[in-house]
């Protein structure tokens, strides 16, 4: 049994201020709501919410042997990744399963990875042990996160760090704001528009009160950031993707480049491939559940016998469809849209159907985009 308490955020004190509800997560003590799930949520696709995720693990990766390294260790083409550019990528083991999901940008001469918070021990002891000792691995631990995720996020970014507007999607940049020099990309979690802001710890406060204090914000915690991803057809680690996965079972086939399924050279390329070329045998794909109970992860997909033949991984009520809906591995003859199944959880039967994701359109900003 582990009894080490629960580590604090840098915005611990400022949470409970705002009377947040703190409970643990991924070895932190962090906010799950302030006031209701379906509030914060609904103010985020409306207009602009604040997320605290400093949980998440913040790296450098530098060397002169970095990019070819890590093309050995995730399936993306960082040799054409230009400067500023993020890209959404997977940490994956020898045999092809995934290891971890992750953001990786090219910033100056290194790169910059962010990858889960409950993941990121175990994340950093890999890379150490499987990159060579002239790739160096800086763990930023004094760093912290924030998110700005909404319609309305750039209204308010703009005012506070002029420029960030100019930002377009998975692009990133260097800024001032209130006073502290801050890393801004326009990414996120939600589905929306937003922006992510890594910035030191030690001014996190500051930054925070700031940006809240703006009209359009709110503090919104964990509970609508599983609610608001849900909608947005996101997987989360350690629930949708784990070690037993493979990327083209779990629908990320575009996080492999084009490039690197022509030349291979990443871990479980050949299994990859071959998945690719024929097909796995089964895809993660979106339920839309009859009636108004959703059901939840471990929900499992029975034939007409009975039997178990897939798993529920993520499942909610969605605030904006008001109307159930789930993640789900379904072998591959029943991934097609369309297709009638029927879960079972807790001696009930639901009815579903497979939809396609998004089940909430995505809002991110492209330049140039009509």
């Amino acid at each position: 049994m582990n009894d080490a308490p629960d580590r604090l955020l840098p915005l611990d004190d400022w949470h409970v201020a705002r009377g947040a509800r703190m409970v643990p997560f991924a070895g932190y003590r962090m906010p799950i709501q302030y006031e209701g799930i379906i509030a914060e949520h609904r103010w985020t696709r409306a207009s602009a919410g604040l997320f605290d995720v400093s949980h998440m693990g913040q790296l450098i990766v530098t060397g002169a042997e970095a990019e070819k390294s890590l093309e050995k260790l995730l399936p993306a083409d960082l040799f054409i990744l230009k400067e500023g550019r993020l890209r959404y990528s997977l940490l994956l083991a020898p045999d092809g399963g995934i290891i971890d999901d992750l953001m990786v940008t090219r910033r100056g001469g290194h790169f910059y990875v962010v990858v889960n918070g409950a993941t990121k021990e175990g994340d950093i002891a890999d890379l150490t042990e499987r990159l060579p000792r002239g790739v160096v691995i800086d763990h930023m631990k004094e760093q912290a996160l924030l998110a700005l995720q909404g319609p309305k996020a750039v209204d308010v970014l703009s005012r506070l760090a002029p420029g960030v507007e100019d930002l377009g999607f998975m692009t990133g940049g260097a800024f001032p704001l209130a006073g502290a020099n801050v890393w801004i990309s326009r990414s996120g979690y939600t589905g929306e528009d937003g922006f992510e802001i890594s910035l030191p710890g030690a001014r996190a406060a500051e930054v925070a009160e700031l940006i809240a204090a703006q009209p359009e914000v709110r503090p919104i915690g964990l509970g609508a950031r599983d609610s608001l991803r849900l909608e947005a057809g996101l997987p989360l680690y350690g629930h949708d993707l784990d070690l037993g996965t493979t990327p083209v079972e779990a629908d990320l086939g575009f996080a492999i480049s084009k490039r690197r399924r022509a030349d291979g050279g990443f871990a479980g390329w050949e299994r990859i491939i071959a998945e690719i070329e024929r097909g796995p045998l089964r895809r993660r794909v979106g339920l839309a559940v009859e009636g108004r109970q959703p059901v939840r992860e471990g929900a499992i997909m029975v034939d007409a016998e009975g039997n178990e033949v897939g798993k529920v991984t993520s499942g909610g009520f969605s605030p904006c469809l008001e109307a159930p809906i789930a993640m789900a591995y379904v072998p591959a003859a029943s991934a097609e849209e369309g297709r009638e199944i029927t879960l079972a959880q807790r001696g009930r039967l639901f009815p579903a159907k497979v939809v396609k994701m998004p089940f909430v359109p995505h809002r991110y900003y492209r330049k140039g985009a009509a």
